[in-house]
């Protein structure tokens, strides 16, 4: 049936983004359509795409997660409510010279990321976030230990395990492969979520007077 062909790698709750985009879906090398959100790791020419996450996705930013000097995070958020949890780029996992021993989404001896069970349209299973869950933490060579934040309320969708076993691409491709976790805000809250987070500009700012206090 016209228009209905199956996406390659592309998860059921990824439908009503593929309806949206309707025809203007863009399509491989070899003509087939290529899901946008792709979970960012299941099809990395489509992320590497330019312009694909300012093209699909909204930039926001918390910076210094709870009063952690410079601990930026960056949540994009698609018009279909989804929202992905990565790193912001002035993070200190982002600077030169920061080498990444391994992550962990084991938040506590009772929880853990890698449990979250999701199911039906209503998702249900899936851990609920508010914006101070911890999602993972991650450990570096030099000793220092970070943990990851969700910043918004909603579902845990998926956590990116890719990094588990290549922690470098969370240095590399922060905003695709190497996101964090998908999250799903409430319908009801889909609009309010981002409260207390800052645009982009707004974030330039910070970034701003970061640097004149320093120099």
């Amino acid at each position: 049936m016209p228009g209905r062909e199956a996406v390659p790698g592309c998860r059921p709750w990824l439908r009503p983004l593929r309806s949206r985009l309707g025809a203007r879906r863009p399509r491989g090398p070899k003509g087939e359509h290529l899901c946008i959100f792709v979970s960012l790791a299941l099809l990395p020419m489509a992320a590497a795409a330019p312009g694909v996450t300012e093209r699909y996705f909204t930039r926001w930013y918390k910076p210094d997660v709870k009063g952690n000097p410079c601990e930026d995070h960056c949540i994009l958020q698609h018009s279909n409510r989804i929202c992905v949890v990565t790193l912001a780029e002035a993070h200190p996992l982002l600077q030169k010279g920061k080498s990444i021993e391994r992550i962990s989404y084991q938040i506590s001896a009772n929880c853990s990321r890698l449990q979250n069970k999701v199911s039906g349209k209503s998702k249900r299973g899936a851990q609920f976030l508010t914006e101070l869950s911890p999602l993972c933490r991650i450990f570096c060579s030099d000793g220092e230990e970070y943990t990851i934040y969700s910043c918004i309320r909603g579902r845990l969708i998926e956590v990116n395990e890719n990094i588990l076993d290549s922690p470098p691409l969370l240095q590399a491709k922060p905003s695709t492969d190497g996101y964090i976790a998908v999250v799903l805000p409430k319908f009801e809250e889909s609009k309010s979520v981002t409260q207390g987070l800052l645009t982009r500009k707004e974030y330039e700012d910070v970034l701003s007077k970061r640097f004149n206090s320093v120099s």
